[in-house]
């Protein structure tokens, strides 16, 4: 076992594959993000369907709170899927420019706060029930 760091066992002319190949990983671990914020809006959107119509016809007392946070959850799936391909095109930028680009911390807020929001709307509507 050799130990010599990377950039002794590599010479000048082989660390742009190094470069490169940590690019490729880069981009394809942006992928697999953009392909998470999808899944978590078609999640959010099948909760949607689940409170805002399912529920209800289930439901023999007040349906109005799950018709609120199924509208709501749907809001924000269709929130996430274009925010996942706003945030993809952003980090293949920054990419291609070299850089990092750290997400918008009011974006990120944003979705923390109508999330916990309508978690305390099923909270209350199946304490109403």
């Amino acid at each position: 076992m050799s130990s010599e760091t990377p950039e002794r066992r590599f010479s000048s002319s082989e660390r742009p594959v190094e470069v490169a190949d940590a690019s490729r990983r880069t981009r394809l671990a942006n992928e697999r993000t953009y392909l998470a914020w999808w899944r978590t809006g078609l999640a959010s959107l099948a909760v949607g369907i689940g409170a805002g119509r399912i529920v209800p016809l289930l439901t023999h007392g007040v349906t109005w709170p799950y018709r609120v946070a199924g509208v709501g959850f749907e809001a924000i799936g269709v929130a996430f899927i274009g925010l996942a391909f706003a945030r993809h095109k952003q980090v293949e930028q920054a990419l291609s420019r070299g850089e990092f680009a750290p997400p918008e911390d009011w974006v990120m807020a944003v979705l923390a706060v109508l999330g916990g929001l309508l978690g305390v709307v099923l909270v209350v509507a199946l304490a109403v029930a």
